[in-house]
């Protein structure tokens, strides 16, 4: 028996074989269709091929494309487990020919791998074709041999594919498997389709159209090929099955849910376990791509599918987190097919077991909650929608989980009212907003974000581009137009514009327009993590709503933030070089006039390190290799050694930025110097950067330190500016520059000599004949007070023990009145301590000369203050002290 394993190998080696490029499978959220929760399709990666926005250097693909239908306009998730063909999460094997082959070879490589290779038998087969697509019709009849009878007219959409209202369309061309007269059902057309007899398996479209208006279309001059066959329904054909969950991959799930459960895979609980071997890969998948729980977007779809599998899971009596404990048995599936899940494993188990342990704990409660209200019920009576929001808004239950939880007592819920409730918190959300400025502006933009959509971003391959404008923002609201001097945010459909993120700065430019529109945009921010604004000032012209406008990037700017993201790269790798590979990315700012960068590192780096570290990108910089942007899986990257940089998200199909020839003495195994995921714009060559020169380096917080630096013509203006004062330096110490060192060093050493002297100095003179002099009686008791002048305050306690064994008996006060500030120790003999406090009289002292406070010992102490024109009160208040004693 065929494994899905074999299958998917099978299939991509027979169109290996036949000149196609084996492309890995895209990730599940797709970056080129903002329109699109989640991949669900093979197609998806290759639409702006289609379309000719992009180009590839093959013209044949084939590909094992994850899917996942969860969300959207394809949603299967309320009925998996339930049926046998529904899934959230599957694979599509395809085939695609841009512009290269067309209906004759495709027909003919589909037949031949389906009848030969996997050896269906050709009675078993029969086709569908569009009504008007004489053509495949007629390839079928001759290539296959099909009869007229297996040859069945669509005349519907169903046989027509479209990619959007314009664009790329055609007919299309399905093979289905006849399971024999024993299953309910018929052809595809007949009123009895629906059956299961006859399995769609494979769809071939060939794209020969473009449409343009609708309804309009006309011939494509390069025609194309996209199928799709899905490998789970598929090999339950090969594997002898009619449910695609008794087919191997899904069964072993299964069977890993039982015995987590202690539940016969096929007793009561058989439709939990299939639930539960569903939403496992799905989501693992989505984790392993980069998607993790949340309260909207594609992490609260993700949430939803977990929690709908751990609700399962809790029906089958588990008391504990078990969901996380079943990926293992994925991995061993289908971990050699997609290495992501084996690299992506511990992330996986650890984001399931957080999950569900939070989700227990809402469960018993929201499951109770349901319990009291179904109780009220009569018998199949729905759910009052409002209660089914409230299970939703208090404990996490979406409505699909509320229905699957209903399923089995035939209940259905109010959905209309659970929208109304829905529809009535909004309102309130809305109405409670009572911000003002930013906040005010926020609401604006979601309000866009629904009405225009996100923006398409352009500016990897090109820094002009025509556009529309389709929001403008003036005053935190929007308006249909602007006139000369307001103050405008500006929404495109598309934009060459890069949007502040992951460290970069935003472009600067202009947007022009008919009638003598030009729009100064300063600054380009992200908006909602998808709107790119224009943050500018409307220079000349009307900025009107629907207007076609051609944007164009500030070059020069974007040339300088270029040059700088790129050395951050650079900088990156050689400190993981230097220091160690402890070091990553915490932060950074790539600017037009500088770069920042922190990095994880738990010392300072020493200025040798840092000679090091920018010697060795500059060497990089003066090899000038290529640095190459590629569009790959995440496990690709990993594999060649990427890094991910701090801020970007990652998950999608990702950006990987490589530069420089691989270092052969480093090795790491690296097919270049420096490899990271990176979302910024970059320079086409290192040289392009010019030069690289560290500023700083600084501490941040604790483990982590930054460097500031500066390239290329910023760079060189901050050498200029050193050498410029090195030679004037070099004139004030009348030497030449090369000399400047060596002269400091001289001269430093002669002040350190002559700071010795002058301390040696004011110490024979502080306990000299004059300080004997000094000596008054006081209440009887021997008294030395001298005001130091600018001796060190360090000496204070030296001196005042010099002085004191001079005296043998008494006290000595001591002020220090060096760098404009009081310093004064008095120091009380050991016979006279029981009497008198040194801490208590220096702090009379310091009290005096304006401060406060003081400490030491009985024998003594140390003070200070701001006033050192005080000196002689803070000796009195210690004669006072002394008189009392």
């Amino acid at each position: 028996m065929a494994s899905s394993n074999d299958i998917r190998a099978a299939f991509l080696d027979y169109f290996a074989g036949q000149d196609h490029q084996v492309v890995p499978s895209s990730s599940l959220v797709p970056r080129n269709d903002p329109t699109l929760l989640f991949t669900n399709a093979g197609m998806v990666q290759f639409k702006n091929v289609f379309t000719g926005q992009e180009t590839r250097p093959y013209r044949r693909a084939t590909t094992a494309q994850k899917v996942v239908r969860a969300g959207g306009k394809h949603n299967d998730l309320d009925n998996v487990g339930y049926t046998a063909r529904h899934h959230t999460f599957f694979e599509m094997l395809g085939n695609f020919s841009f512009g290269d082959y067309f209906k004759p070879l495709a027909i003919e490589m589909a037949w031949t791998l389906l009848t030969r290779d996997f050896g269906l038998p050709a009675e078993k087969l029969l086709a569908t074709v569009y009504a008007e697509d004489d053509e495949a019709a007629s390839l079928w009849k001759r290539i296959a041999g099909l009869p007229d009878s297996r040859i069945i007219r669509i005349p519907t959409a169903d046989n027509f594919w479209r990619m959007g209202d314009t664009g790329p369309c055609g007919p299309c061309s399905e093979i289905f498997y006849d399971h024999g007269d024993h299953v309910p059902g018929g052809p595809p057309g007949s009123p009895d389709e629906d059956g299961d007899r006859f399995i769609e398996i494979w769809n071939l479209v060939f794209m020969q159209y473009f449409e343009d208006p609708p309804g309009t279309r006309n011939p494509l001059p390069c025609p194309s090929i996209d199928t799709g066959l899905g490998l789970e329904r598929f090999a339950a054909i090969l594997q002898g099955k009619h449910d695609n969950y008794d087919t191997d991959t899904l069964r072993a799930l299964i069977m890993a849910s039982a015995e987590a459960t202690g539940q016969d895979a096929d007793g009561p609980f058989r439709t939990s376990h299939r639930v539960v071997a569903d939403h496992l890969r799905s989501s693992s998948f989505l984790i392993a791509d980069g998607v993790l729980p949340a309260k909207d977007g594609r992490g609260y779809v993700l949430r939803r599918i977990m929690r709908r599998a751990m609700r399962h899971l809790h029906m089958m009596g588990t008391t504990g987190p078990v969901f996380h404990r079943l990926v293992p048995a994925l991995v061993r599936q289908m971990g050699a097919a997609y290495p992501e899940l084996v690299a992506s494993e511990a992330l996986i188990r650890e984001t399931m077991r957080l999950e569900e342990e939070r989700f227990k704990a809402l469960l018993e409660r929201g499951l109770g909650l349901l319990a009291e209200e179904t109780a009220r019920l009569g018998d199949r009576e729905a759910l009052a929608g409002d209660v089914a929001f409230r299970l939703y808004d208090t404990y996490g239950f979406p409505l699909d989980l509320t229905q699957d939880a209903l399923r089995e007592q035939n209940r259905t819920v109010d959905v209309a009212g659970f929208d109304a409730a829905m529809l009535e918190q909004r309102t309130r959300a809305r109405a409670a907003w009572a911000g003002s400025g930013d906040a005010a502006d926020e609401r604006v933009w979601f309000e866009l974000r629904d009405a225009a959509g996100p923006t398409e971003f352009l500016g990897y391959s090109t820094e002009h581009a025509d556009a529309e404008i389709v929001a403008i923002v003036s005053g935190g609201a929007a308006v249909r137009e602007a006139p000369v001097g307001a103050a405008v945010s500006v929404l495109l459909n598309q934009t060459p514009f890069y949007a502040e993120s992951g460290g970069q700065v935003g472009d600067a430019g202009t947007i022009s327009g008919p009638n003598g529109l030009l729009i100064e945009v300063a600054d380009t921010s992200k908006k909602l993590g998808e709107l790119f604004v224009h943050e500018g000032r409307v220079a000349s012209g009307v900025a009107t709503v629907g207007a076609p406008v051609t944007a164009t990037v500030d070059h020069a700017r974007r040339s300088a933030i270029r040059a700088h993201h790129s050395a951050t790269h650079l900088l990156h790798e050689a400190l993981r070089r230097r220091l160690g590979t402890h070091v990553a990315q915490k932060g950074s700012l790539n600017a037009p006039d500088r770069l920042r960068f922190d990095v994880s590192q738990p010392r300072p780096i020493t200025p040798e390190e840092l000679a090091a570290v920018e010697a060795e990108v500059n060497e990089r910089i003066r090899e000038n290799g290529a640095v190459t942007t590629r569009l790959m899986t995440p496990e690709q990257a990993v594999a060649q050694g990427a890094m991910a940089l701090f801020g970007e998200k990652y998950g999608d199909e990702v950006r990987v930025v490589s530069m420089g020839a691989p270092d052969e003495a480093s090795g790491n195994g690296k097919a270049a110097y420096s490899i990271e995921l990176c979302g910024g714009t970059h320079v086409s060559r290192t040289g392009d950067i010019g030069l690289f020169r560290i500023t700083a380096e600084s501490g941040v917080s604790a483990g982590v330190r930054r460097i500031e630096a500066v390239t290329g013509r910023t760079a060189e203006a901050a050498i200029d500016l050193a050498q410029s004062r090195l030679n004037q330096a070099a004139a004030l110490l009348r030497v030449s520059p090369a000399e400047v060192t060596d002269r400091l060093g001289v001269l430093l050493e002669e002040r350190r000599g002559l700071e010795r002297q002058i301390s040696e100095l004011q110490k024979r003179l502080a306990t000299g004949a004059g300080a004997q002099a000094a000596v008054e009686q006081v209440n009887g008791i021997a008294f030395s007070a001298r005001n130091l002048g600018d001796i060190a305050p360090k000496e204070l306690k030296g001196l005042a023990d010099t002085i004191g064994k001079q005296l043998g008996s008494g006290v000595v006060a001591l002020i220090s009145t060096a760098e404009g500030k009081a310093s004064v120790v008095v120091g009380v003999s050991a016979d006279l301590t029981d009497r008198i406090d040194a801490v208590a009289l220096v702090r009379d002292a310091s009290a005096a000369l304006g401060g406060k406070g003081g400490g030491g010992r009985r024998d003594l102490a140390q003070a200070g203050g701001p006033d050192p024109d005080k000196a002689d009160a803070a000796f009195e208040a210690v004669r006072r002290q002394i008189s009392v004693a």
